[in-house]
């Protein structure tokens, strides 16, 4: 789906106001933080939270979530390894906007596969920050906030990351959270200090 490329004879348009122009008015960089873990990781707690800081701070960020997407832009998607590769594409380029909008895209996907995260990494370029959510997934079992663990191992939900469907670790991340160990508060300021030291917001 991703390789279909049905779009001809289109020019980029330049607006007057530049990226550039955006950052300087925001008081801070625009980036893409890519929240990625297990289903009931913590991924869209830690980045609500995240963002609910960067308020705080005068910072404009936005938090794509990987349900909420699922309802309006790819309710047309699925959970095959082919919906899964076109739903990251898009939120790559989703996000991508967002940045060069001066704003902070936290996007929270289980985005399992690897190459998936690497092509959204592409598109953001040294804008592309990933962060690891790592939890067991007897954590993220036990803890089941949606009831899908219980329905994937009953048959009932198909294709469901690491049950029936495959999850890859990041290898080089920029960021690991380990939320069967960290508090909310811990994780949410090893963000924080991460932008910080990333030059996306100021000390």
């Amino acid at each position: 789906m991703s390789e279909d490329i049905k779009s001809t004879h289109i020019t980029w348009h330049h607006g007057a106001v530049t990226r550039a122009d955006r950052e300087r008015l925001n008081g801070h960089k625009g980036a893409v933080v890519w929240f990625t873990g297990l289903s009931g990781s913590g991924k869209s707690t830690i980045a609500h939270a995240v963002e609910e800081a960067l308020f705080e701070r005068g910072c404009r960020s936005y938090v794509l979530d990987g349900d909420n997407i699922r309802h309006g832009l790819n309710k047309n998607l699925g959970f095959s390894p082919e919906d899964r590769t076109e739903n990251i594409r898009r939120i790559g380029e989703v996000a991508n906007l967002f940045v060069q909008a001066g704003i902070i895209a936290l996007t929270a996907f289980i985005s399992p596969y690897r190459a998936d995260r690497d092509a959204a990494r592409k598109v953001a370029g040294s804008d592309f920050i990933e962060v690891y959510v790592k939890c067991d997934i007897d954590v993220c079992e036990s803890r089941d906030t949606k009831g899908l663990y219980k329905k994937a191992r009953a048959g009932e939900v198909k294709e469901f990351t690491g049950i029936s469907a495959p999850y890859e670790e990041p290898l080089n991340p920029e960021l690991v959270v380990d939320t069967s160990q960290e508090s909310l508060e811990e994780s949410t300021k090893k963000v924080m200090a991460c932008l910080v030291e990333r030059g996306v917001i100021p000390a």
